[in-house]
């Protein structure tokens, strides 16, 4: 007989003694490692329990990568190219404590796993399953070689990456396949080198890139005689920091770029060269695990990775450049012409972020978006999460799968008070109890501000609503603790001390593992430490005012947290 089990393990059992069991599905895994299957292998049987990839994002064949036990017998897992011995990502071993993988720390931080490692005469293998029996997660191997771990959320009745590995895309062995580059900060992770196009653009819509690019003008190689009559040849363009390909052969007598470039410009099968520290090295043949840095801007601490073309190509490059330099000076005097006529018009009115927003470049990290990306991020602004009292907030995934919760101000006047106080409070402090400010984006009236999304929304949903989770005492009081010290960090950490003002469980958000962030600063007052001057000076906040924020708000919510909990304790 068949069943399926609440875990979803699939069993073949005998009829007649069900304790027998023929076959089941957690001892075959295929991309998805459900809790309470096992990743390793039976020492008796010799069988391998590992993850493989699908082969696109509708073909579940077997796909490029594979997540596997270590064969060498060390209680660690690589995640690797399948049938190879190219390991992009490892674990590492598992930990003396016997709860987390050295490579993997936050394991140790997880409040809703429970993770062990079994070694004994039989088996060797890695589980898990959620302390919640009613959570929902799973650990998969995607397309593109990255490993995931999800959580269903209920109430947005959606799936929320908590945990990714490598973090970096590109960092995943040759995922955007020979020919291209890739690149971890651009809107498109993969990209064509020059001189090349996509060899089959409906698998890449599918996430297939294995096939990678392929050349638009063959190589004119070593045709001696059509080199002498026309003087065409092979010329080299340069892609600048660059991490260089795999497989490289290095030329340890050459001494000169030069040189080196006409190693490879002799031999018939080199398709790129580099020299720089570690001497010459040239390529054969495919080229492999490109990636971008600095967005491809000259930097003399990266290689560059000298990429052999046609000349043709390189030539028509040239031309086109020559051709449209009078139409590039025409359109550029027009241009400035343009502009000038513009300052005119908006003399003396208010000027896109005239005001310039103190803190949010250099030391804080936050980043400046354009509208076009994060209207690109959060699929034009499809998926709503909430509206407030300054605009609406909409969900969005950054190309790392990092969740967003994108803030779209609503009102010239308050959207912009709200957007400088956010910027200036939130953009240049971090803490625990703090929500994360990841940029913001100010293009003519559109003000956005970027927070990091908190899986389990606000606070309010679970102790007013009917439909909210009911949180046992322990986690209330976690709630409890955790505002307190966000506060407390407000009041008395910051250089200058900042009074929130608007402090009530709407803005007191939960992450995935229900830790709050108090969020919307909107209204947060910046002061200094002297009070008894700061308060002739502010026109809003009054003595009362401050005792009231400080205090008595503070006080009430967390007395709003435990009155809900009916319990008979």
């Amino acid at each position: 007989m068949a069943a399926l089990s609440d875990d979803g393990n699939l069993v073949i059992r005998d009829d007649s003694n069900p304790s027998i069991v023929w076959w089941q599905s957690f001892d075959h895994p295929t991309n998805v490692f459900l809790p309470g299957a096992r990743i390793g292998r039976n020492k008796v049987a010799g069988q391998k329990y590992s993850l493989v990839s699908k082969k696109n994002l509708i073909d579940p064949a077997p796909g490029l990568y594979c997540m596997e036990l270590d064969p060498t017998g060390d209680p660690q897992y690589f995640v690797k190219l399948c049938n190879s011995s190219m390991v992009y990502f490892s674990t590492g071993e598992w930990t003396g404590c016997g709860w987390y993988f050295n490579l993997v720390p936050e394991m140790s931080g997880s409040h809703f796993l429970h993770t062990k490692f079994i070694d004994n005469d039989e088996e060797e293998y890695f589980t898990y399953a959620p302390m919640d029996p009613t959570m929902i997660t799973i650990c998969f191997l995607d397309v593109s070689g990255l490993t995931k771990q999800l959580l269903w959320l209920e109430i947005l009745q959606d799936w929320e990456t908590i945990h990714v590995q490598p973090r970096a895309p590109c960092d995943v062995f040759a995922v955007c396949g020979p020919s291209t580059v890739c690149n971890d900060n651009a809107l498109t992770l993969c990209n064509c080198m020059n001189g090349f196009s996509v060899k089959s653009p409906e698998d890449w819509v599918l996430d297939d890139r294995g096939g990678g690019c392929m050349r638009n003008t063959p190589l004119e190689r070593c045709n001696s005689n059509k080199s002498n009559t026309t003087g065409l040849t092979d010329q080299f363009f340069p892609i600048h920091s660059v991490r260089l390909p795999y497989y490289a052969h290095s030329m340890e007598t050459i001494e000169s770029g030069q040189e080196c470039m006409q190693v490879c410009l002799r031999n018939c099968s080199c398709t790129a060269y580099s020299y720089g520290k570690s001497g010459c090295s040239i390529w054969h043949g495919q080229l492999i695990n490109v990636k971008q840095y600095n967005n491809g801007t000259v930097n003399s601490d990266k290689e560059i990775l000298f990429l052999r073309l046609a000349a043709g190509d390189v030539q028509s490059w040239g031309n086109n450049t020559k051709g449209n330099r009078r139409m590039i000076i025409g359109l550029t005097v027009c241009a400035f012409g343009l502009l000038v006529m513009l300052l005119m018009i908006w003399r003396g009115e208010r000027k896109w972020c005239s005001h310039p927003l103190s803190n949010t470049e250099g030391g804080c990290g936050v980043i400046a978006f354009k509208y076009v990306d994060l209207q690109q991020t959060t699929k034009n602004f499809s998926e709503k999460l909430g509206v407030g009292g300054f605009g609406s907030v909409f969900k969005g995934i950054l190309r790392d799968s990092t969740t967003i919760a994108v803030k779209m101000l609503d009102g010239a006047r308050q959207g912009e008070k709200q957007f400088r106080a956010e910027v200036s409070t939130i953009g240049m402090i971090q803490h625990v109890n703090l929500v994360k400010l990841i940029g913001f984006c100010c293009e003519g009236d559109r003000r956005m501000l970027v927070y990091e999304h908190m899986a389990n929304r606000s606070l309010d949903v679970h102790i007013f609503q009917a439909n909210g989770s009911m949180l046992d005492w322990s986690t209330r009081f976690r709630i409890a603790i955790g505002v307190a010290k966000g506060l407390s960090y407000l009041h008395e950490s910051c250089h200058d001390c900042i009074i929130h003002c608007n402090i009530k469980p709407e803005n007191i958000l939960l992450d995935a593992a229900l830790v709050p962030r108090i969020a919307d600063f909107g209204m947060a007052k910046l002061m200094g430490r002297n009070f008894s001057r700061v308060l002739t000076t502010m026109r809003v906040l009054t003595t009362i005012e401050i005792i009231r924020q400080t205090i008595i708000v503070p006080c009430y919510i967390i007395w709003n947290i435990f009155r809900t909990h009916h319990t008979d304790e």
